[in-house]
């Protein structure tokens, strides 16, 4: 089990981590596991991730969010190692966690299936140099998402939907040019996603048709709208329901290219960035991450 790591998140949750700490890290060294790295500054897992890798780590367990399971993901397909990418889940929206179908297991469970050696390899996308495991998203789900770092009196799903919300009424809208997204070229766009996993936010159903066995990403473009068409997408895109309506065009694709005004700003797995250039290019690298995931969860 020396070869197993835990790197952790002390922010994660926005602190609530702190009080469930110990359950976690007392459930891994339950089953013999005991390394365990502690992120000192926002970004360091991959710092940490890289060092546990070049110390022989066969799995890496994130705990905490989407941004942490990232980074963590980062590091190892960088590598080019073969290491496993286990999470406990205590972010904010843990949505790569439900991929995984271990966002509602407790840390005992969670153990056992990182010491039992289960594993699966899974997609994952590539934006702008940048691996990502769940979403990439562009034009309101960046507004959003900028938001939402300045809410500090809610926690949880709450957080994303609060800010979502606010923003329904405020934001402008993104000029976009595509290519690669048969039926859709160009035009005023309130968000572009594109995803791996199905879920975005932690409460959206952004992607209910996404797979991350499949070779593809899934890329749902929202045509902008008055007030009253972007509430009727809010409930939509909650319940999976929004890919039916007339504003939004979908497309599954292995290649995809983003043309905007200027370098955007995109949100990828949860953490805010903004593009190297005009231009964002995003693909599909199939079956390429090792993965700790409940039995049956993966699609």
């Amino acid at each position: 089990m020396n070869s197993i790591a835990l790197i952790v998140n002390p922010a994660a949750g926005r602190g609530s981590i702190r009080r469930i700490l110990p359950d976690i890290v007392e459930a891994f060294r339950a089953v013999g596991i005991a390394k365990i790295y502690e992120t000192a500054r926002p970004g360091e897992q991959v710092t940490l991730a890289t060092r546990a890798l070049n110390d022989g780590a066969a799995a890496i367990v994130a705990v905490g969010g989407d941004g942490t399971s990232s980074g963590i993901a980062n590091a190892i397909l960088q590598s080019r190692s073969a290491c496993r990418l286990a999470v406990v889940p205590v972010g904010t929206g843990n949505d790569f966690a439900k991929t995984l179908g271990v966002e509602k297991l407790p840390p005992q469970e969670i153990a056992k299936f990182v010491q039992n050696g289960q594993e699966k390899r899974i997609d994952v996308g590539l934006s702008d140099g940048r691996y990502f495991l769940n979403s990439c998203g562009f034009g309101f789900d960046a507004s959003v998402l900028e938001a939402s770092n300045r809410v500090r009196f809610l926690k949880g799903d709450a957080v994303y939907i609060y800010s979502a919300l606010r923003q329904l009424f405020v934001y402008r809208g993104i000029d976009v040019v595509a290519s690669g997204a048969p039926g859709v070229q160009r035009g005023r766009m309130l968000m572009i996603t594109v995803s791996n996993g199905r879920f975005l936010g932690g409460a959206f159903k952004i992607a209910p048709h996404a797979s991350v066995l499949d070779g593809k990403l899934d890329a749902c473009f929202f045509s902008n709208a008055n007030i009253f068409e972007r509430v009727k997408l809010f409930a939509g895109a909650l319940h999976g329901t929004h890919l039916g309506m007339p504003s939004v065009s979908t497309a599954s694709v292995r290649e995809l290219a983003l043309t905007f005004a200027n370098n955007p700003l995109m949100e990828i797995d949860g953490e805010l960035r903004s593009a190297r250039s005009k231009t964002v290019e995003l693909k599909c690298i199939p079956r390429t991450l090792s993965v700790v995931a409940a039995p049956g969860a993966l699609v």
